[in-house]
């Protein structure tokens, strides 16, 4: 979206008269406790969306509930996941989480507490906004993208609720705090298949006019001066913040085709839409004409491997664009801090209560599981090291780092959405419309160009109706491309770190078959690539679901466990359906 913002009247009065006091308010709260949330607080109702200035504080506050939220996903799956273990000394609670005990009621790291406060600040952010809708210093044309911008962060609280927990409490009533949604009888209790179905309608309906496609731009409205300098405005992090349409409403639609495929439903409408917006949003940034060699951003290719280890070196800045997507952005220097290093890291202050476990390391060079591995790839190299002859995982603080020289600068970033995902998730999308050659494209070694007519054209035997986004003339992925002094064609996702294909089906007689075998290829390929970002135990659940077989996640989990003997018992708990986390929702 553009901005005129010469001939807005409120623009320029917003900023001639108030924008010296959004600074001021947002350095006065970057000092307190915006930046240093808790998920007790109540919001302050009636007291804000009274003036201009409290569109962007309140805007901010559900940002900083995010920031509260964001280390939750990955504290809480990763200890329950394949790859990492507690320490010798965990707390009480984080060893129920690991021993999946039947009932975590009131433990921190299950409760949902925090999530519900994200939905409930975007619920009372959008009533407020419509209320204020009515005065003339508003337009449209920045109401509907920050109403939009709020609804895409209600949906990314939902989705997570529901791939964690298999269900969550709906409403879209503004209430002040989580003792209002207890007991409340018109709030309804939703399961997965219905919690996905009301994320996706609400995506695509909209709210009060404003469709939740609308993107703003933050520069543009709050700091017009550096319009023409994005590196030079503070704004330039709030892009990354609020998770983009094409990823999330790709997810949820590869959501609701597991779903369908458990009740043997038709979905391949919900995968060609996924498939359509992903390859899109892909196509959009790699197709970036104006700065040839720029085309190396969201795309696996010869660059990745000097750019994973930096994607999470950061220090109060903007990630990396070569695979950064949307990410929940923190700054120690102004106390945004989350707890990831306080559990991962054994340096002075951190706690060192979560370490990766020998069976999850090991599967980064175990030929069988990993083919053509070794201590050199890169994966490998940014996910573990060793401090003072113990073991950690470095992903958050990698070895030699000097980003973060101090261990208590605990700032790294939490990504929402990665390039690499959205590959994955295209992926994911290809194998079930039976678009097997695009898949293996995407996701082994990448598309030669004698290969184009096969994986992407129209009128090819794999087409079935499906509709192309790659576009040859526009945005060749193949060795063939020309992008000004560089070139940087898709890989693949194994491909550009060069390990050989896994191998995959392509039988179009045991078809269901081949979906199967084809999605655990590419499930074992996330434990690689997400090990330890909240991501891999909701693919493995979101597999569990397709093919109602919890065998999925416990054949992954349980190994870990043998070490101590309790393997047995943990993959009882998961077979029992025990992946999802024991929470009653309604109550604490």
């Amino acid at each position: 979206m553009k901005f005129n913002i010469s001939k807005r009247k409120w623009t320029k009065a917003l900023f001639t008269i108030h924008f010296p006091l959004l600074i001021s308010v947002a350095l006065l709260v970057s000092c307190s406790d915006f930046f240093d949330p808790s998920t007790d607080d109540e919001l302050a109702g009636d007291e804000y969306i009274s003036s201009q200035t409290e569109m962007y504080t309140g805007f901010l506050g559900i940002m900083t509930k995010m920031q509260a939220v964001g280390d939750k996903e990955i504290l809480l799956t990763e200890t329950r996941g394949e790859l990492i273990e507690v320490t010798d000394n965990p707390t009480p609670e984080l060893q129920a989480v690991y021993n999946y005990e039947p009932n975590l009621q009131g433990n921190p790291y299950a409760n949902p507490a925090g999530y519900y406060e994200v939905i409930i600040a975007c619920n009372d952010y959008i009533e407020k906004m419509k209320e204020f809708r009515s005065n003339p210093v508003v337009t449209d044309e920045v109401y509907k993208p920050l109403v939009a911008s709020a609804v895409r962060i209600k949906i990314w609280a939902y989705k997570t609720l529901a791939e964690i927990y298999g269900q969550a409490v709906w409403f879209d009533d503004p209430v002040s705090g989580i003792a209002d949604i207890k007991g409340n009888g018109k709030f309804q209790l939703m399961q997965l298949p219905e919690l996905v179905d009301k994320c996706l309608s609400t995506l695509e309906t909209g709210v009060d006019g404003a469709e939740a496609t609308d993107e703003i731009d933050w520069i543009a409205w709050l700091d017009p001066a550096n319009v023409t300098n994005v590196a030079g405005s503070q704004y330039r992090k709030w892009t990354y913040t609020v998770p983009p349409y094409a990823g999330l409403h790709a997810e949820l639609c590869l959501w609701k085709g597991a779903v369908m495929d458990a009740a043997q439903q038709d979905a391949k409408n919900y995968y060609k839409t996924a498939a359509d917006e992903l390859l899109k949003a892909l196509n959009e940034q790699i197709d970036i004409t104006a700065d040839p060699g720029s085309n190396v951003y969201w795309l696996p290719g010869g660059a990745t491997p000097g750019h994973y280890t930096a994607n999470w070196n950061y220090n109060g800045k903007v990630p990396g664009p070569y695979d950064t997507v949307s990410a929940i952005i923190y700054d120690y220097t102004n106390n945004q801090t989350n707890s990831l290093l306080k559990h991962l890291s054994n340096e002075f202050p951190n706690e060192y209560l979560l370490r990766p476990s020998e069976v999850g390391i090991n599967r980064f060079l175990d030929k069988d599981f990993n083919p053509g591995s070794s201590t050199n790839d890169t994966r490998y190299k940014a996910c573990f090291g060793t401090s003072s002859g113990v073991p950690y995982f470095a992903k958050f603080r990698t070895t030699g780092s000097s980003v973060r020289p101090n261990a208590y600068e605990d700032d790294c970033h939490i990504f929402l959405y990665r390039a690499t995902q959205y590959h994955m998730m295209l992926a994911e999308a290809l194998n079930h419309l039976g678009r097997f050659y695009a898949m293996n494209g995407v996701f082994n070694v990448g598309v030669k160009a004698g290969e184009l007519e096969e994986c992407f054209k129209a009128g090819t035997e794999e087409w079935e109706g499906f509709e192309s986004k790659y576009d040859p003339t526009l945005c060749d992925w193949t060795g063939t491309a020309n992008w000004g002094t560089r070139k940087y064609p898709s890989m693949g996702v194994r491909g550009c770190y060069s390990l050989p294909a896994r191998e995959i089906s392509m039988d179009r007689i045991n078809i269901n078959n081949t979906y199967r075998i084809n999605d655990m290829a590419m499930l074992d390929e996330v434990i690689l690539e997400f090990a330890g970002e909240g991501k891999v135990y909701p693919w493995m659940n979101r597999m569990a679901v397709r093919y109602n077989d919890p065998r999925i996640i416990a054949d992954r989990v349980c190994p870990k466990y043998e070490a101590v003997g309790t393997d047995g018992e943990i993959r009882a708990k998961i077979m029992a359906g025990g992946y999802w986390v024991p929470y009653n929702l309604g109550v604490e």
